[in-house]
């Protein structure tokens, strides 16, 4: 395959795999089971890419499909339609953003049109016999994209004065940072006090679970 040339043949590579187990994907794509998938979160994501023949490019700080301005993410869903858990968006550039802003971040470049593969989630549903399901398009409408920018402004700016130690969860209303590395001892240079430099770990953004509740609730064609 070659990657998708249009939404529309996205969308149509993405609601084919509904109903797919994730064993199913893994074996037609030659891609083994993880041994653990607590510690494999990044493993449905994959598979889905991989599926999708979708190639995101490491190190850029886009969407997984620049040329169409499309990010890819998987979401787990309950029975009834509620996420598990919170959705990565990007790593933060602790090292430059002071300088960033709104318009140009990587937040809004791949938060302003993604592509949500539900995965079903549930305790009687063994792990690799997870389906996927319908897929949908979504971009956020205009109150969702201020709140957004609200609390991306907000760590920003707390970021850039220095105070990186009280940015923590349980600020943002749909945007939160929380660590990201894949070590505890991961550390990167972040500003601090007095235009100091100080080391911190690596930090990354969310969406809150809460958020992409209501955008399931808007959106999901496979809850109407």
């Amino acid at each position: 395959m070659h990657e998708p040339a249009s939404e529309a043949e996205l969308l149509l590579r993405a609601r084919a795999l509904a109903g797919r187990t994730i064993a199913e994907l893994a074996g037609l794509h030659a891609l083994p089971l993880p041994d653990e998938p607590r510690r494999a979160k990044g493993f449905v994501g994959e598979l889905v890419e991989r599926a999708l023949d979708v190639r995101p490019r490491p190190g850029v700080a886009g969407p997984d499909l620049p040329r169409l301005g499309v990010e890819v993410k998987t979401i787990p869903l309950t029975a009834d339609g509620r996420p598990r858990e919170s959705t990565f968006v990007c790593t933060l550039p602790l090292g430059r953003i002071e300088r960033e802003r709104w318009d140009t971040s990587a937040v809004r470049a791949k938060l302003a049109r993604v592509l949500w593969v539900p995965i079903e989630h549930g305790p009687r549903v063994a792990w690799a016999a997870r389906r996927v399901g319908t897929a949908w398009l979504w971009s956020p409408d205009v109150d969702e994209e201020a709140t957004l920018r609200a609390d991306w402004e907000a760590a920003q700016g707390l970021v850039a004065r220095g105070g990186i130690d009280a940015l923590d969860a349980r600020r943002g209303a749909a945007l939160q940072v929380r660590p990201k590395a894949r070590s505890g001892r991961a550390r990167v240079r972040a500003p601090g006090e007095d235009e100091v430099p100080t080391s911190t770990m690596p930090r990354g953004f969310y969406l809150r679970a809460s958020f992409t509740a209501r955008v399931v609730r808007t959106c999901y064609p496979g809850g109407r």
